[in-house]
């Protein structure tokens, strides 16, 4: 059973007024007792007439949803969810159909008690907005990076303060851009900051070490659950989430064997099959066994084309290899992405890429972790398959395409150009870097010259790891209008002021 601290268990209490903060099964009989909620409630996916919706329960019981297009929940409608168990740790998850597109929608979210059918926990409510399938405005924010790097919940400095900062701008969805959690990031109760001051972590027992068990990555997101303003953000704004490393460990990569001392369990692919199901029992992801990576619609104006940079990933060599089959999408999602580029009929097309493009992220010495691995010339290893993306898509006359991406802890505007690159068989284009959403700040890293990219904003910290409390801390947002179809963007800091942001046209 999750055990925290006195200290740390009232101090979560401070945080957020959490009940039953504990994750695991209570071991009293809960007979004749109502259940509870334990962990709010989430939504994502959130197409033009369907939305997943979470919660979990603190003992098993059917949960059951009740959707409107009202607050009040008149005319609503009522869906009988599936029962929650300890084989789902309890979570449980239901896609709501047959919504009406482009609207605000309201839902109401119960457990029901399996020993007393009839008996239900007392409500929590949400809302999400579902796709339009005409022109319409739409705002939406993307980041990453939650709880690295050692920096936890702390509410003397805000807590996870950046999802409220986010919640203000009102988006009508969040593009979670990968680590959602640290899975490999321990938390200690305290640590100190250069400038003599004590950051306090809230710390349960799943956080004191790496995660090995399905119960200990269970952890890592009832962690972030804790605080009140992720809760309330989660409540409110529909998910677009990216599997990535640190749901498992440290840039890993299918077969990968660890040496690390830390870790009984080496092998990472058993490691990432515990990770993977605790990842869709607690994050409101699609329903079903299909592949992470997939499109949503936004109507007219906006396709976003969510990658999986990680399931099929190659080994973390020095990346300057030839072989085209090679790269981190594998040749489905590579041709998926391919033709989806080619079929997209919408104004704008966003590539979400948990890993940057043109930056070079290396994994100790040699090996490289990212795309790009610091030769300027001639695409060569994971760079020949998103040259093959790139030159299809010009070929073919694809305008709109737009990178978003998190992964370096810092926020970035990058403009790419043939003009300066090695290769010239693509349309300039753009990506965006943001994050981290709470963790240590690092950057900026090296940009490599293969395809032209072009700095033209950074905001980095003076040193590395710098903590939540130094306010490099990042999230990025997009406006696009439904009259002329320019698509803006803010790169935004902690508490929401913008750093830096352009308006790209539409190229006629």
């Amino acid at each position: 059973m999750t055990s925290l601290s006195r200290r740390n268990l009232l101090r979560a209490g401070v945080a957020g007024g959490v009940a039953g903060v504990l994750f695991e099964a209570p071991a009293f009989s809960s007979a004749g007792t109502r259940p509870v909620l334990t962990h709010g409630v989430q939504s994502g996916d959130a197409t033009a007439d369907s939305a997943v919706v979470w919660s979990r329960a603190d003992r098993p019981g059917r949960l059951w949803v009740q959707v409107s297009r009202r607050p009040d929940f008149r005319g609503s409608r009522v869906v009988r969810g599936p029962v929650l168990t300890p084989a789902t740790g309890l979570t449980g998850k239901l896609k709501l159909g047959h919504l009406p597109a482009g609207s605000r929608l309201h839902y109401r979210v119960r457990a029901e008690s399996l020993d007393r059918p009839g008996l239900f926990s007392a409500p929590l409510t949400g809302s999400f907005t579902t796709a339009p399938v005409r022109r319409e405005n739409i705002r939406f924010v993307w980041t990453g990076d939650v709880v690295g790097q050692g920096w936890g919940i702390d509410p003397a400095y805000g807590g996870l303060k950046i999802f409220a900062s986010m919640r203000r701008r009102r988006p009508d969805f969040f593009l979670h851009s990968g680590d959602t959690v640290y899975a490999d990031g321990p938390l200690a109760e305290s640590v100190t900051l250069p400038d003599g001051r004590v950051w306090r972590n809230v710390v349960t027992e799943q956080k004191l070490k790496v995660a090995e068990t399905l119960d200990e990555y269970r952890g890592q997101y009832a962690y972030n659950l804790l605080d009140p303003a992720y809760r309330a953000f989660a409540a409110e704004v529909p998910q677009l989430n990216q599997w990535d490393d640190h749901e498992v460990t440290n840039n890993w990569y299918p077969g990968e064997i660890l040496d690390d001392a830390r870790y009984t369990e080496k092998r990472v692919d058993v490691l990432a099959g515990r990770a993977h199901q605790a990842y869709h029992e607690w994050v409101p992801t699609p329903l079903g066994e299909g592949p992470v990576y997939r499109k949503i619609s936004y109507g007219p104006l906006l396709d976003i084309f969510v990658l999986d940079m990680r399931t099929y990933k190659d080994v973390n060599d020095g990346n300057t290899y030839a072989d085209p089959k090679r790269g981190l999408l594998g040749p489905k999602q590579r041709e998926w992405l391919i033709r989806g580029l080619r079929e997209s009929r919408a104004t704008w097309k966003v590539i979400a890429n948990d890993l940057p493009l043109g930056l070079v992220v290396p994994d100790g010495g040699a090996a490289q972790e990212g795309v790009a691995q610091g030769d300027p010339g001639a695409p060569l290893g994971r760079e020949l398959e998103f040259a093959q993306v790139l030159r299809d898509a010009h070929r073919h006359r694809v305008t709109g395409i737009v990178f978003l991406t998190a992964d370096v802890h810092y926020t970035a505007a990058h403009h790419y150009d043939p003009a300066r690159a090695a290769v010239q068989d693509f349309t300039p284009f753009w990506e965006f870097v943001s994050g981290p959403a709470h963790a240590g700040a690092f950057g900026p890293n090296a940009l490599d010259g293969t395809f032209g990219p072009k700095a033209v904003f950074v905001n980095a910290p003076p040193v590395a790891n710098a903590s939540p409390a130094s306010g490099f801390q990042h999230f990025g947002e997009v406006e696009i209008d439904a009259r002329t179809g320019a698509f803006t963007v803010h790169l935004r800091d902690r508490e929401g002021k913008s750093l830096w942001s352009t308006t790209l046209g539409v190229m006629r």
